[in-house]
């Protein structure tokens, strides 16, 4: 159990540590030549049942209240320190204000000094402070009147403690690592040290780690928890972690970042919460209002965006989005407490519930409503809620990232729910069982319905096929989606169209005997320089209006593309200058021009030109002046089907991948990546 101080100055917490556990928490030279606390104090205490009891000691100077609250976060137990002669004094209030901010809900008070007290003054202060406590969480706690001069009330408040250690449920440690950073330092021999409070999980001697939001990696050398060396530290514990690997110095890791297991490395610097406004305050809470946000052992200054219609009145609470000046490692369910920008007063606190906050619609109901589901404490309720509203999936990924939580632990919770899960790279896509029903039937209906209207064509565009359905996936779930309805023969991938695995269209005897004539003009050692329709028909000694017709129903099919007017290009070939264009852009990072373009197709300015443009058309390229870029996010437009080359025919098609232009190499197809989708056992019957 970990135990933190609370009070104000003066008012005996070092001293009564000292009482309880023999160390005296004061090791600053400055705060032993002033007698005041300053900074941070540890102590520990062995319990009878051989579990120990670390404490937190924490400043009660106004000026070192952030102090105090870097220690105040991850206690278990509040010892709330309030000297029988002085009674309840202003920090007292503020540092009652923060704990019941930070959610803690157990402790005692220790009624210090009581040999200075008259029995009718200690009665008085003991009604102050049964007052005081009412509408708080800690409200009807013990109040022991001790004294470290005399002795009196130590040994019972130490058998408190030690009971209350007992009753005391651990901490879970099956989330992901979590420690909270307070001090850093160099010991000789050993290295770099951090000491804090494990927040979630468990680390372990050999374990690598992220300091957060730095983002250095480290290994564990070795621990201490609780004041004894161990192998394995878990969450509640206070733990000293020996960490080793390049650029780990105490220097180089700060107060407020957090040492944490690899997977959970995302800062933060827009959030969304919940806050709530001391009744103290004497103004509301208004739009932009500045503030320093305090969180874990960190402090950054923060900007308070309203999510409500009206302002935050005192004694009240209400969702806002914070804009932190820098970023910030943390989980969802994490507590904070807001100060004002001169550090002098606490307005108020509240609890994170989304860290990945949208800058625009954030005061949209569809997005009040997601923000109720991350209110949510229970992670398996919160997803179910999350999934029963639009927009009606989840990243599962950084859901599981965003809440600490193991995979053992989100995987539990997906078979629980029963979610079907779409692989995007690696991230993975939620979606409920009766959202996938209807997701897989509205996207069929919507193939049928096309193909009634437009039976020529081959089939529906991806990104226009994704803005009809809902719910709406992000492009690399939706990809993966498409990809095992592939797999599955429920549906057809023909480049950028999307068909009913049913659904063909053939050429007539006539055309394809045609096309078997044109496409040797169109392909092979020319197929960078192909001749015109009308050079065609002249060739073939056909009518250029029949060449013309086949090439653009081919055009549809996604077999050629029409580069210029009536200039075909095979659509491998345009797949080939696209790699083309890549290896430019790769070459020649500040971009590239039609003459180094031209170069490399060994062909004409006029037409080099022409096929630039048409990828600027299609958004291939991006033209500045005579320079072009490359838009990664539009390569795979032009992607080939390899059944087809050669042929036309009707019969149904997969993607593949397009060769590397430079050492011929096949490379991933469009979907590659994307090809896992999850079905629950006992939702595969009803989802399909």
């Amino acid at each position: 159990m970990i135990i933190g101080t609370a009070g104000h100055i003066d008012h005996g917490k070092t001293s009564l540590v000292r009482a309880l556990t023999g160390v005296d928490t004061d090791r600053l030279k400055e705060e032993k030549a002033r007698g005041i606390s300053i900074d941070l104090g540890f102590a520990y205490l062995p319990a009878p049942d051989g579990s120990i009891l670390g404490f937190v000691d924490v400043p009660g100077h106004e000026k070192f209240v952030h102090n105090m609250l870097a220690g105040a976060t991850g206690i278990d137990f509040v010892l709330l320190t309030i000297a029988a002669d002085d009674g309840v004094m202003p920090q007292t209030r503020e540092h009652l204000a923060i704990v019941d901010l930070l959610g803690i809900s157990r402790g005692i008070v220790a009624l210090t000094k009581a040999d200075l007290a008259s029995p009718e003054q200690l009665a008085n202060v003991t009604a102050e402070i049964t007052q005081l406590l009412a509408y708080t969480a800690l409200a009807d706690i013990l109040i022991i009147p001790v004294s470290t001069v005399t002795g009196a009330g130590i040994e019972e408040l130490r058998d408190w403690l030690f009971d209350a250690a007992q009753s005391m449920q651990a901490r879970a440690a099956t989330e992901r690592f979590r420690l909270g950073v307070d001090r850093a330092f160099t010991l000789p021999g050993a290295g770099t040290v951090v000491t804090g409070t494990v927040l979630s999980g468990a680390v372990s001697a050999g374990d690598k780690v992220t300091i957060s939001p730095s983002g250095l990696t480290a290994r564990v050398r070795t621990i201490h928890a609780q004041n004894r060396p161990v192998e394995r530290g878990i969450a509640g514990q206070r733990c000293a972690l020996n960490l080793a690997g390049d650029g780990i110095s105490k220097d180089a890791i700060a107060r407020g970042e957090v040492v944490l297991d690899p997977e959970l490395h995302a800062p933060a610097d827009r959030i969304d919460a919940t806050l709530r406004l001391l009744a103290t305050e004497t103004k509301p809470v208004t739009q932009w209002m500045p503030a320093r946000l305090h969180h874990a052992a960190t402090e950054v200054g923060a900007r308070i965006v309203l999510l409500g219609d009206a302002p935050i009145m005192p004694g009240t609470e209400a969702p806002v989005q914070l804009v932190l000046d820098q970023p910030i490692a943390a989980a969802e369910g994490d507590r904070f407490v807001l100060r004002d920008t001169t550090a002098q007063r606490t307005i108020g606190g509240g609890k994170f519930l989304d860290l990945r906050a949208p800058a625009r619609k954030r005061r949209a109901p569809e997005r009040l409503a997601q923000l109720r589901a991350h209110a949510i404490a229970d992670p398996e309720q919160a997803l179910a809620a999350s999934l029963d509203i639009a927009p009606h999936f989840a990243d599962l990924s950084a859901f599981g990232r965003d809440r600490a939580l193991s995979a053992a632990q989100l995987d539990t919770i997906a078979k629980n729910l029963g979610v079907v899960q779409a692989a995007a790279g690696d991230r993975v896509f939620a979606l409920s069982a009766a959202v996938w029903a209807r997701f897989k039937d509205s996207l069929l209906a919507t193939l049928k319905q096309f193909h009634v209207a437009n039976p020529d064509l081959p089939g529906v565009g991806l990104e226009k096929l994704r803005m009809q359905l809902e719910p709406r996936l992000p492009i690399k779930p939706f990809m993966s989606v498409l990809h095992v309805l592939g797999q599955t023969k429920d549906i057809g991938l023909d480049g950028a169209w999307v068909r009913l695995a049913s659904h063909a269209v053939s050429l007539t005897p006539a055309d394809e005997k045609l096309w078997l004539r044109v496409e040797p003009l169109i392909g092979g050692a020319e197929r960078f320089r192909p001749p015109r329709v009308r050079d065609l028909a002249g060739v073939l000694n056909v009518r250029e209006l029949d060449v013309r017709r086949l090439l653009k129903l081919l055009a549809r099919m996604s077999k050629v593309d029409e580069v210029a007017l009536d200039h075909f290009f095979k659509r491998v070939t345009v797949s080939e200058m696209v790699d083309i264009v890549v290896d430019l852009g790769a070459t020649l990072p500040e971009g590239f021009s039609a003459a180094q373009f031209r170069d490399r197709l060994d062909n004409g300015r006029k037409v080099a030109i022409q096929i630039l443009e048409f990828f600027d058309r299609h958004g291939v390229t991006l033209r500045r002046g005579d320079l072009r870029r490359v838009n990664k996010q539009k390569i795979d437009l032009f992607r080939t089907a390899a059944t087809n080359e050669g042929q036309v025919s009707g019969r149904e098609s997969s993607p593949v991948g397009r060769p590397d232009f430079k050492s011929g190499r096949g490379r991933e197809p469009v979907l590659g990546g994307f090809d896992s989708l999850s079905l629950p056992p006992n939702k595969v019957k009803n989802a399909s």
